[in-house]
């Protein structure tokens, strides 16, 4: 697909990409690239990664900027990924497609965008807000579900929550770098070491790097926050674990005089006066009992029950 950058993103053909006035966008598969990469006559003089990229970032080459993304699946992000490569100088930018990611947010700004002042920069600073949109409200359902594993831990419902929370902070870790990569990617952007993009649009990718740094700063700021629920996880555990010592420690403590009085009266010797006397089964009976109420009443009185 082949689009000049008008007030809006114009469909054209191939052969109408370089004529007339304004920028261009062509949103090409792998082997369309290596077909007519020589008509777009950019001066590339560092190898892309065409077929596997596995980050983001910008190149500057001769005459072009080149380089690739590697943008995480909001869905399914430790699984799931889309790339592409991309070429860009003065004249346009060309966008290496593997699966039909960039075709699809192009057909979109295609679509909904209209530019007062249309340029390259604007065009370029839409795609990438294209990449991060609805970014914020996914943090918050992360800030959500994190707040609930919280509660759930207080409420001392302690299965499987430490495992989620885990979960969730590899996925933020990983959003993280993806981040990173972009706020890298907007910085080199601004840079302009070619001097392709009009100086004044330069605003453009330092207002994208601005809001990706903001999302980085929610994603260490939920990370933080991850560490926390995990820290109280494991007081929450040894708080149960030192409950249920507790209780095996007062039950043994009760049990023991009780050991004590079975073992004594085990032992079957044969002048043990109370053996024949008709009243000592029932009293030995009574003394049991007491002794073990008498704990119970005891352990509760010191909250050790």
């Amino acid at each position: 697909m082949y689009y000049k950058i008008r007030n809006t993103l114009e469909k054209v053909e191939f052969e109408d990409i370089f004529k007339g006035e304004g920028c261009y966008v062509a949103v090409i598969s792998p082997a369309e690239w290596f077909a007519n990469k020589e008509k777009f006559n950019m001066g590339i003089d560092l190898e892309m990664e065409i077929e596997n990229p596995y980050m983001t970032k910008a190149e500057v080459n001769y005459d072009s900027l080149t380089g690739s993304f590697f943008i995480p699946d909001r869905r399914d992000i430790f699984d799931k990924s889309d790339s592409f490569a991309f070429a860009l100088d003065e004249k346009g930018i060309v966008f290496i497609d593997h699966d039909g990611y960039v075709l699809g947010l192009t057909k979109k700004l295609a679509s909904i965008k209209k530019w007062r002042t249309p340029s390259l920069e604007r065009f370029i600073y839409d795609f990438l807000e294209m990449i991060i949109n609805g970014d914020l409200s996914i943090l918050e359902k992360y800030e959500s579900e994190i707040s609930n594993i919280e509660d759930r831990i207080l409420e001392g419902k302690l299965t499987g929550e430490l495992e989620r929370n885990n979960e969730i902070r590899g996925e933020l870790l990983k959003l993280k770098m993806h981040y990173e990569q972009l706020i890298d990617f907007g910085q080199e952007l601004a840079e302009n070491e070619n001097d392709f993009f009009i100086t004044d649009n330069l605003r453009f990718f330092e207002l994208f790097t601005g809001r990706v740094a903001r999302l980085q700063g929610i994603v260490s700021t939920l990370r933080e926050y991850t560490a926390q629920v995990r820290e109280l996880y494991q007081s929450e555990l040894s708080v149960k674990q030192n409950r249920i010592m507790t209780v095996l420690t007062v039950v043994t403590t009760i049990i023991m005089p009780l050991t004590l009085i079975t073992g004594w009266y085990g032992m079957n010797f044969k002048y043990m006066p109370e053996l024949e006397s008709p009243m000592a089964y029932p009293v030995i009976i009574g003394i049991v009992i007491a002794i073990a109420i008498t704990g119970i009443i005891y352990f509760k009185k010191k909250e050790w029950l």
